[in-house]
């Protein structure tokens, strides 16, 4: 491995440490994200605690976190399993963030933009589109944020396992153990009943 595929690795996890939720949070509210709410830097508990315009705003960076090193593995490196490496890296920063003392968010909006902008590439066109239509479905059927995002990440997964590529199935497997542990308490909140329902919060 050369400098270039390093500092490509240590750019990608940089990126994706910057913690979107907490900049906006803390300017607005002049308060520290992660004690409010579920504790969590993402957009959803931004929407719980923040309002509407600052959760987009941090989906859309958070998902940009994740597309930038791909876009740039694209058009540097030919070898799947280094693009989707730098992808992996750039969820690991935001789920481990340096500048938090490595407690970040989720992953979800991250991993997310991992496979939208590699989209682009032959073997990626339908680990995204599989990603968004069991998330928007559990987000319909069940009203859970948590629950849809586990089975986006899942369906992603099996998406990966088609195109053949070993190295990049495992790397986007090790991706999704990572979210589905951040997601233990979620879990737990939807065994007791007591889990938040995104279209309730919405509805009043």
């Amino acid at each position: 491995m050369g400098n270039h595929e390093i500092m490509f690795f240590i750019f990608s996890y940089i990126i994706g440490s910057i913690p979107t939720g907490f900049i906006i949070f803390w300017f607005s509210k002049k308060h520290d994200i992660r004690k409010e709410g579920s504790g969590n830097t993402g957009a959803t508990n931004i929407l719980r605690t923040c309002g509407g315009k600052a959760a987009i705003i941090t989906l859309f960076v958070d998902v940009l976190k994740g597309a930038i090193p791909v876009i740039y593995g694209l058009i540097h490196f030919k070898y799947p399993p280094m693009i989707i490496g730098g992808g992996a890296l750039a969820i690991i920063g935001h789920i481990y963030p340096v500048w938090l003392k490595f407690k970040g968010g989720k992953g979800v909006a991250t991993f997310a933009g991992v496979f939208l902008a590699y989209m682009s590439a032959s073997d990626g066109i339908f680990i995204f589109p599989a990603f968004a239509v069991f998330f928007i479905f559990f987000l319909i059927y069940t009203g859970y944020v948590s629950l849809s995002s586990l089975a986006g990440v899942t369906s992603a997964f099996f998406a990966v396992l088609f195109t053949n590529i070993a190295e990049a199935s495992i790397i986007v497997l090790l991706i999704s153990i990572i979210i589905l542990i951040r997601h233990k308490e979620n879990i737990k909140r939807i065994g007791s009943g007591t889990e938040p329902e995104f279209h309730r919060r919405q509805n009043g």
